[in-house]
């Protein structure tokens, strides 16, 4: 018999991180040189406010995947604590919560009892079952929080290294602007190609829609800053 496989999209932690960090990496520094580029004329400006803007960003990002992760694990230590504390309370309630999970299942009273009853006896096993099933809960994997922040850290410096790379190596900031543009707008449509792929979406429409977003940061950036010099 020809065995049947199934097709899941999946997505980790990790992927998520370096998806958080590359889209403002890519993005963010975009827009910010193309503004700077509608004001100033040499690169080196450019590349000195755009490298400080990488350092700052990627902390500040890197910052707040550290903060989220440790309040993502805080609550969870807390929501483990109070669910030992109900199942030495108040086990009869804890244990009817059991049973209301498992008749959303079409089980049978008698059945639900009955699972309810063999899960009491563990009493470990029981929490992580109210953890899951009762408040969608999982258990953070452990150190998460530091390597959230140095993944979306590093995926930002990533990202913003290529929409300032031209102008390292062109003088102009006019000129560097356009390698900048061809070069970004390539990466930001290849990015949201695999973004999409990885999260199940329509891969051709959700590049588009990361290089239109990038594009219109970037532009508003540089007409603002023409305006402001009156250019």
């Amino acid at each position: 018999m020809k065995r049947h496989h199934e097709q899941h999209v999946t997505s980790s932690d990790t992927i998520r991180d370096i998806v958080i960090g590359m889209a403002d990496g890519l993005t963010v520094p975009f827009a910010l040189a193309a503004g700077l580029s509608g004001a100033v004329s040499s690169s080196g400006l450019v590349v000195t406010a755009g490298v400080a803007e990488i350092v700052a960003g990627s902390i500040a990002m890197g910052l707040g995947g550290f903060l989220a992760g440790r309040t993502e694990a805080d609550h969870y230590q807390s929501e483990l604590q109070r669910e030992y504390d109900e199942v030495e309370r108040v086990p009869e309630q804890e244990k009817t919560e059991v049973m209301e999970v498992f008749a959303d299942f079409g089980l049978s009273a008698s059945l639900q009892q009955q699972i309810a009853d063999e899960m009491a006896k563990d009493k470990d096993k029981w929490v992580d079952f109210m953890m899951r099933y009762e408040l969608g809960l999982e258990k953070p994997e452990p150190n998460r929080a530091t390597k959230s922040a140095l993944t979306i850290g590093a995926s930002y410096v990533v990202g913003g290294i290529i929409p300032l790379s031209p102008y390292f190596f062109v003088h102009d900031a006019q000129t560097a602007l356009y390698y900048s543009c061809a070069i970004t707008l390539v990466c930001l449509f290849i990015f949201g190609y695999f973004k999409s792929k990885m999260t199940g979406q329509p891969a051709f429409s959700g590049a588009l829609k990361v290089v239109i977003i990038g594009t219109l940061a970037a532009g508003a950036a540089f007409v603002m800053a023409r305006l402001i010099n009156g250019k």
